[in-house]
């Protein structure tokens, strides 16, 4: 598998008819095993196991409506009361996190109005809250704990 900036896992994996499968926790069923769903699947086992976030309160590939069209977040995390609290945007090992990476999670916001989002290729990780006068993103590229949030 392609190697990651994360912690290294166990996954349950299998092939059919020459194509590779993940087994995704969190959707409880085999996934193509595409270079972003690995990304998608260390990071979330990160979040879990590291970073103490809680496994309930993450959705995988939530559908939103934005101007009447149809988008598929990669990632919510909701808060206690089921509300999106933080936008998951995963990429493959070999996309670029560039600004337009951040403006695709800026139109996943504009439905969802969340103060905090993750952005992450695998090798680079960027988390970025709202400031607190609501102008711009304060950036870091370490992830913190869910309980410090």
């Amino acid at each position: 598998m392609w190697q990651l900036n994360l912690p290294s896992y166990q996954f349950n994996i299998k092939k059919e008819a020459e194509k590779l499968f993940i087994f995704d926790t969190q959707r409880k069923r085999f996934v193509s095993l595409t270079p972003e769903e690995w990304v998608r699947q260390n990071f979330i086992r990160y979040m879990i196991e590291e970073k103490h976030f809680p496994a309930a309160l993450i959705a995988i590939e939530t559908q939103i409506i934005v101007n009447s069209m149809k988008k598929r977040c990669d990632g919510i995390v909701y808060d206690k009361q089921m509300q999106p609290h933080i936008i998951l945007e995963f990429k493959a090992p070999t996309v670029e996190i560039t600004e337009e990476t951040f403006n695709q999670v800026a139109v996943y916001n504009y439905k969802l109005q969340v103060d905090m989002f993750i952005l992450s290729n695998g090798l680079q990780h960027f988390f970025c809250k709202r400031n607190t006068d609501g102008a711009g993103y304060i950036i870091n590229t370490e992830i913190p704990d869910y309980r410090d949030l």
